[in-house]
């Protein structure tokens, strides 16, 4: 028996789904659901570390939210902004092949998603960079500068080189030549989406619906990084591998660093295991935790709001919340691992 198709209200509910953060806006994204069928998405990514929880597993159920609103959606791999960011020694050849590894793992947690190099949409473009000029020449130099913050680089920075200038603006006429509907990004490339709803009417192009999902926090405690789970450098991050659950860590790596992870006893924002079960966890369904019987025996979540309201009520224990995570996480890790294994080559060429 054939499924009927979802209405845009069902579809919507589908894009704004955890770890959405914000659509701007959500009229534009509700009328674009309500006339198109299959509409347009990208997401961009640097070709640098090793994929962690937020950059893989978070990033690609949102995906699969998309695919399943409907919509087809598109894994950009920005080969020449890794290059231009002076990742993985700005290296072309080495960055190719940290690129392949990439799009397995892409492959096996969100199959219905394109796949693309962002190379492979240049060398088929040769009006990009035309285009590119005249869409540079709409950014002021100040403009320019205050957006480096999407590549982890301080506006402030005197030592920056003019290639890393053109960084934005690449970034801008990427999604104008991919055809975007919905462009989407973590909350810390929010600045770009900006630029882009701001100077694309300049052009005469068409204006994406931005679409911002909430960063996963490191393992470590926030300290002055801030409060939120966005704040500005306490994401999980690709060149810190200790700051989070990579997809090729091994059972006991997951577990030791589950362990050692800032949990605060009732403190419930910025806790970096509250949040992969807000994102992941709850995916599949109810999160176990075991416990013994003097401490109140085996209990289950169905629901994400239940698990918040337990740890903030302090009935639920940082140590029994560690045990479930990493007992739900170690064979969601395991899983991607054997789907899309890293070779040691790969694993040489990150390290460095």
């Amino acid at each position: 028996m054939a499924l009927r198709p979802l209405d845009a209200e069902s579809r919507a509910a589908l894009v704004m789904r955890p770890p959405t953060e914000e659509v701007v806006t959500e009229a534009e994204l509700m009328a674009l659901l309500e006339t198109e069928a299959r509409p347009s998405h990208y997401i961009g990514l640097e070709i640098s570390g090793f994929l962690h929880l937020g950059s893989l597993v978070s990033t690609g159920y949102k995906i699969n939210d998309l695919l399943e609103a409907g919509v087809r959606c598109t894994v950009f791999l920005a080969d020449w902004h890794t290059m231009i960011n002076d990742k993985l020694g700005g290296d072309a050849d080495r960055i190719g092949e940290v690129a392949e590894y990439y799009r397995s793992a892409f492959a096996a947690v969100c199959p219905g998603a394109e796949i693309r190099l962002g190379s492979e949409l240049y060398d088929g473009s040769p009006e990009y960079w035309r285009e590119l000029v005249r869409f540079a020449g709409h950014m002021s130099l100040d403009r320019t500068r205050r957006a480096l913050t999407i590549m982890g680089r301080s506006e402030a920075d005197s030592r920056t080189d003019l290639a890393k200038l053109l960084y934005p603006a690449m970034q801008a006429v990427d999604i104008r030549f991919l055809g975007v509907d919905i462009a989407h990004a973590g909350m810390d490339q929010r600045k770009i989406h900006m630029l882009v709803r701001d100077t694309f009417p300049k052009m005469g192009w068409k204006v994406p619906v931005a679409l911002h999902h909430r960063l996963l926090p490191g393992l470590s405690r926030p300290g002055q990084q801030g409060r939120g789970a966005d704040a500005a450098g306490a994401k999980m991050s690709k060149s810190s591998p200790a700051s989070g659950i990579l997809v090729h860590d091994a059972e006991d790596q997951v577990r030791s660093k589950i362990k050692r992870a800032w949990c605060e006893e009732g403190r419930t924002d910025a806790n970096p295991l509250l949040e992969i079960c807000r994102q992941i966890l709850f995916r599949p369904g109810p999160l176990r935790v075991e416990r013994p019987d003097r401490f109140g025996g085996d209990v289950e979540f169905g629901s994400y709001a239940e698990l918040e309201g337990a740890f903030a009520a302090k009935k639920l224990h940082p140590s029994d919340l560690k045990g479930a995570v990493a007992d739900a996480l170690v064979p969601v890790v395991s899983g991607i691992a054997a789907k899309a294994p890293m070779s040691e080559r790969v694993r040489r060429i990150i390290e460095g």
